[in-house]
């Protein structure tokens, strides 16, 4: 079905369907899947300077549980974590699928509606509008 997949993996509730879809789609004999995981960093008013929303070991957890539930698959996996400033993730996806080559980017949905992504801004959404290629969003 698609040869290169980037899988972008988060601590949502949607992580397992989003595994199991780019498994799923991976399942030909050369496909393989890029998995990204996002550390995002929120900006400190005063003194300029960044925090994170959650820690690197928090973060490479993430990867290897996904890296490891695809390799359980039979998939081949790579990962990598990237960073970015809280509401940036959507430009390092597309860019990371970029990159890698991938024919399509695999994510999930908060599950918000319409009307709160709207208000909130959605990383999905912003995927999809930024991608020059096939985004699955999985909820």
């Amino acid at each position: 079905m698609y040869g290169r997949i980037l899988l972008a993996v988060d601590q949502s509730d949607a992580a397992e369907q989003v595994i199991n879809a780019a498994a799923e789609m991976a399942s030909l004999p050369d496909g393989e899947v890029w998995l990204l995981h996002v550390r995002e960093k929120e900006v400190m008013p005063r003194g300029g300077g960044f925090f994170a929303i959650e820690s690197n070991a928090e973060a490479q957890a993430v990867v290897e549980s996904a890296a490891k539930a695809l390799d359980d698959a039979g998939v081949k996996a790579h990962y990598e974590l990237r960073s970015a400033i809280y509401g940036r993730a959507a430009h390092e996806i597309v860019d990371a699928a970029r990159a890698h080559d991938a024919d399509v980017i695999v994510m999930g949905s908060r599950g918000r509606g319409d009307l709160a992504g709207l208000l909130l801004g959605s990383t999905a959404h912003k995927v999809i509008h930024l991608s020059d290629r096939p985004v699955l969003v999985a909820r």
